[in-house]
């Protein structure tokens, strides 16, 4: 092996190949760096990477590198470093504006979204930080799910509109629609996610251990906690999605995975109308959603969605999920079991319970499918209760 690649360690980093004079040449990430930096010394260079960086390989005297403590990690220094050097083999390699970027809004609650190199420069008066570029955007969407997971941020909800928008429910985003959290408090999160996305991990840190150690000492127990749930994901950063094939592969527990929720809609048992919708890889399936009007049941939910189910199952051309979602408790799961039985179908079913506001509960039915399935299964129950609602209106519109 190359001297240059000899002493490099077989974990997570980023790898700097510089020139004659120190000068950097080109960054890279990998998940390993043994493996990775060993990868430019092939004979199939050129064939694999292109001539550019065989130019690179050839002119480049040393190998820098920085650990990290996951590929997560690595991911977003190298998209760092790039930008902050803007290395010569790298502005060759990547210079592309349809490239993405992950972006913090100029707004009193700013949003993190991900954007496009060529938005970026039309739209520069409303955007305050933005980090990459990420030429892959299944693997920053992945990034940001994880990052998002440790920090609840805003995307897309409006700020004290008085509910809680989906993400709210399921603790991704920290409330800025339904008023929880103050201007200066979610500031806190927005430096937090600066600092991360800048590969300032060990100062984010050592920032949340302060913070930690202060509400302590004043007694705010809860809040302590808090940070040090946040202390631990953060030494515990679980990117298993982003190990495979260099970056290049998704690991999803919903990766494939088809759910069929369904809702019921009606006034006092008039214009009743039943509806499916199916998530795949936890994202809407929107060609394969269904409208039913119900035919024999008049003011009876689970009727209704026995009703459904036996003419779902009558096309036995249509794909089979590997979950049933219901909207409601015991009972409705019970009809969906039922129903299940009586076409001899083992499919495992989970009902959605609402309080008072129509706001997920709790998730019940199936242990292993509610644990490991619960984002896309909240997230096929919301798609359900608003298709049904708008196949009602829609209905009722008609009748007129």
């Amino acid at each position: 092996m190359n001297k240059l690649t000899s002493k490099l360690p077989d974990n997570p980093g980023v790898y700097i190949f510089r020139g004659p004079k120190r000068e950097i040449l080109y960054i890279g990430k990998a998940t390993s760096l043994k493996s990775r930096v060993a990868s430019y010394f092939r004979r199939d260079l050129i064939a694999t990477r292109g001539p550019i960086l065989l130019g690179m390989v050839e002119t480049a005297k040393s190998v820098d590198h920085i650990e990290t403590d996951s590929v997560l990690e690595a991911l977003i220094l190298e998209a760092h470093l790039i930008k902050k050097h803007l290395p010569p083999y790298n502005t060759k390699e990547k210079d592309n504006k349809s490239f993405n970027y992950v972006v913090i809004t100029k707004e009193d609650f700013p949003r993190i979204i991900t954007m496009r190199g060529r938005e970026i420069e039309t739209d520069a008066s409303n955007i305050k930080y933005s980090f990459g570029p990420f030429p892959q955007g299944s693997v920053l969407r992945e990034a940001l799910n994880i990052v998002r997971k440790i920090f609840p941020f805003r995307d897309k909800c409006k700020p004290k509109e008085g509910k809680p928008c989906f993400n709210a429910q399921i603790g991704l985003c920290p409330g800025v629609c339904a008023g929880t959290i103050s201007k200066t408090e979610y500031a806190k999160t927005i430096r937090r996610i600066k600092l991360f996305f800048e590969g300032k991990k060990k100062t984010l840190i050592s920032g949340l251990e302060r913070e930690m150690k202060t509400a302590a000492k004043n007694l705010k127990f809860e809040e302590a906690n808090r940070i040090k749930k946040m202390i631990f994901a953060l030494n515990h950063i679980h990117d298993v999605a982003l190990l495979k094939a260099g970056f290049e592969s998704r690991i999803k527990n919903d990766e494939g995975y088809r759910i069929e929720a369904y809702d019921v809609a009606h006034i006092s048992g008039t214009n009743v109308v039943g509806v499916m919708v199916v998530t795949e890889g936890g994202e809407p399936k929107k060609s394969d959603y269904r409208k039913f009007k119900i035919r024999t049941s008049k003011n009876d939910d689970n009727a209704s969605l026995f009703e459904m189910l036996e003419r779902r199952f009558n096309h036995s051309e249509w794909p089979m999920p590997k979950l049933i979602v219901v909207d409601g408790g015991k009972a409705q799961v019970n009809t969906a079991e039922k129903a299940l039985k009586a076409w001899g179908i083992a499919i495992p079913v989970v009902g959605v319970v609402k309080d008072e506001h129509h706001r997920a509960r709790e998730i019940i039915g199936d242990t292993k499918s509610r644990t490991t399935h619960e984002r896309a299964i909240l997230l096929a129950n919301s798609e359900a209760h608003r298709f049904a609602i708008g196949f009602h209106r829609q209905l009722r519109g008609k009748i007129r």
